[in-house]
């Protein structure tokens, strides 16, 4: 296994993107290509970023896996430099479309290990139930799961994000104030961002009719049954996580956001295969807190995959 201590992280986001055609719109991604020294039979492993981020995210942790595999992070359309659809909704049915047919077009075979956030958790959890034989394991933080009432929601973020889901206030809050860039992803991570990264996360949005993909995604979190076709599909891979066999790596930090402690300790107890790590401090966006230990460990799980794949 590489050595932790000699990786060189970036402090900008140095890796080479490229552009595909899906469907009708244009995904952009970062390939890092096949490692020199490459395993044999050596996964794909695939970062799959929420809202608001984009590949940027993962630009700390990428360098820790790229020395054992091919990585590939994917912008979801209209999001990092993926292009913008006219009159798309980008619902999650929407991003479920373009993701299956970017993973088609671009890794169309072989196994991949799939690195999970936010909303990359339910597209990837999604993908993974309806492609089980292609998926070597699930490395996953703050995941998107079906809460049975806003009661689950945390306690600090409720009121915020009821007033997302509002008609009267939502579309303001969302685009016209552009909070979730502004106001939950900077205080969604301890050490705060740089403006740098402000910068890089800011840039996709800059203009009110960039923003539908911001809106949308609030909108959709399955919550009470609501809505229904989000609903029913986090009910199906909800159930196929806590039935399935793969090997998962599970992230949490303190407080947490999405999955807090009580929540941490349900799935330690009922995933199968499952190793939890914890980050220490952390709200939401752990990639931007603790980036190392975050590459450290999908590394050495990594290796531990390909051993007992052999």
């Amino acid at each position: 296994m590489p050595d932790s201590k000699t990786i060189q992280v970036p402090s900008t986001l140095s890796f080479e993107k490229h552009h595909v055609p899906i469907l009708s719109g244009q995904i952009t991604y970062i390939d890092t290509g096949s490692p020199s020294h490459s395993t044999p039979n050596a996964p794909i492993v695939l970062f799959i970023h929420g809202n608001p981020t984009s590949s940027y995210l993962w630009r700390n942790i990428i360098p820790y896996i790229s020395q054992i595999s091919r990585c590939i992070a994917i912008d979801l359309i209209g999001m990092g430099d993926s292009s913008k659809v006219p009159n798309l909704s980008y619902t999650f049915d929407d991003h479920i479309h373009y993701l299956g047919a970017f993973i088609e077009k671009v890794i169309p075979e072989g196994p991949i290990v799939l690195v999970l956030h936010d909303w990359g958790s339910a597209l990837g959890f999604d993908w993974a139930r309806r492609h089980e034989e292609r998926v070597l394991g699930l490395s996953f933080m703050e995941i998107v799961v079906p809460m049975q009432s806003w009661a689950s929601f945390p306690d600090d973020a409720r009121d915020l994000f009821q007033g997302f889901r509002a008609k009267e206030t939502g579309w303001d809050l969302l685009v016209g104030e552009n909070l979730f860039v502004e106001k939950i992803l900077p205080e969604g991570v301890v050490g705060g961002l740089s403006e740098e990264a402000m910068t890089m996360y800011r840039k996709p949005f800059l203009e009110e009719g960039s923003r539908q993909p911001l809106y949308q995604f609030p909108q959709d979190i399955p919550i009470e049954g609501k809505p229904a076709e989000v609903w029913a599909k986090a009910e199906l891979y909800h159930e196929w996580l806590l039935k399935n066999d793969l090997p998962k790596l599970f992230f949490w930090g303190t407080p947490g956001a999405l999955m807090q402690e009580k929540k941490v300790r349900f799935y330690e107890s009922n995933l199968h295969n499952i190793r939890t790590v914890h980050v220490g401090p952390g709200v939401h966006y752990f990639q931007e807190d603790n980036p190392r230990l975050i590459g450290t460990e999908i590394a050495g799980w990594l290796w531990k995959i390909l051993g007992n794949a052999k």
